[in-house]
């Protein structure tokens, strides 16, 4: 018999990624538009840079992308 495959969630998969050593990073949020009033160290640097989920969600996100 083979074995049923789990389909991986594809609006999860575009959001969220795992690293090597299990960390669940996602994109900061309202990085989009209206950048004017906002100041660089505020919003522009950081929101840049990738941020980690808790541990608690990112364990229900490893669930819907099939890891571990």
């Amino acid at each position: 018999m083979t074995k049923i495959k789990k389909k991986v969630k594809k609006a999860v998969s575009r959001r969220f990624k795992v690293t090597k050593t299990g960390k669940v990073m996602h994109a900061r949020q309202n990085s989009g538009h209206r950048k004017t009033h906002k100041s660089s160290k505020r919003q522009i640097r950081r929101g840049k840079e990738p941020k980690a989920l808790h541990k608690t969600s990112a364990k229900r996100i490893k669930r819907l992308l099939n890891v571990e």
